[in-house]
């Protein structure tokens, strides 16, 4: 076992010796710090009645189809605008003013135009993920090396040749930190979605009937589910960034 990995494990089993000790101690009310056991007994529960399940794959789905249509229309806006100074001068001030918007202010406009339901969860999380990668992909492509653009220049690259022989290979790395950034913040905006807007199945679904039905170790139990599943998207993505910066080096 690394030195690493102990003292990265360190505070977390620090903090769960203190969260047991204050729930059995009574320095805390457990009603509202439930001790470990019941929430895993909580969590046992959920994973036989297949609600864990169940909540995850709902969650999964809203967060994937968010993320594709978020992701997928801020690239293709990012790369236009990068491309084009004409573009960047329309829309570049514009984009800049809706990056100074908390996501999370959005959802009163969003919830009006699409309501609440799976059509409105859909477009906010959709937002939290257009954000990153237009302006990454805007700037990947902005930012390739002069002496590349005179490259192009003295090859007769034009149009379609330069967009996939240097300007997304040459901003590959920027595209690529947006969509993990966007990754992540589907993510959160998927939660966000299911708690602020209609209930509907899903993690925040459960959490929000934990919360009404003052079942904190439920609650607790999935506060922990998010933690993890967070977690490893992170690991993922920072695993696929590893081997595309082996690519690239290659």
């Amino acid at each position: 076992m690394s030195r690493s990995f102990v003292q990265a494990a360190l505070a977390p089993v620090i903090l769960l010796i203190l969260w047991e000790a204050a729930s059995h101690s009574g320095l805390v009310d457990p009603r509202f710090l439930p001790p470990l056991e019941q929430v895993w007994i909580a969590g046992r529960a959920e994973w036989a009645s297949g609600d864990l399940a169940a909540a995850i794959r709902a969650s999964l789905a809203r967060d994937i189809l968010g993320f594709i249509v978020g992701s997928t229309i801020g690239t293709v806006l990012g790369v236009v605008i990068g491309l084009s100074k004409t573009t960047q001068r329309l829309l570049g001030p514009m984009l800049v003013v809706h990056r100074q918007i908390a996501l999370f202010a959005w959802i009163p406009l969003l919830s009006a135009w699409f309501g609440g339901g799976e059509v409105g969860k859909i477009a906010f999380i959709a937002m939290a993920a257009f954000q990153p990668t237009v302006v990454n992909s805007w700037r990947g492509v902005a930012n390739i090396p002069q002496q590349y653009r005179e490259l192009s220049m003295a090859l007769a690259f034009r149009g379609l040749d330069f967009l996939t022989l240097i300007a997304l290979p040459g901003s590959l790395a920027e595209i690529f930190a947006g969509l993990r950034a966007a990754l992540i913040y589907a993510w959160m905006a998927t939660i966000g979605a299911e708690l602020l807007l209609d209930v509907a199945p899903g993690l925040g679904g459960r959490m929000d009937e934990g919360q009404h039905l003052f079942e904190m170790n439920l609650l607790v139990f999935y506060l922990i589910v998010l933690a993890i599943v967070g977690g490893l998207f992170t690991l993922a993505t920072g695993r696929l960034e590893t081997r595309l910066a082996r690519w690239r080096a290659a």
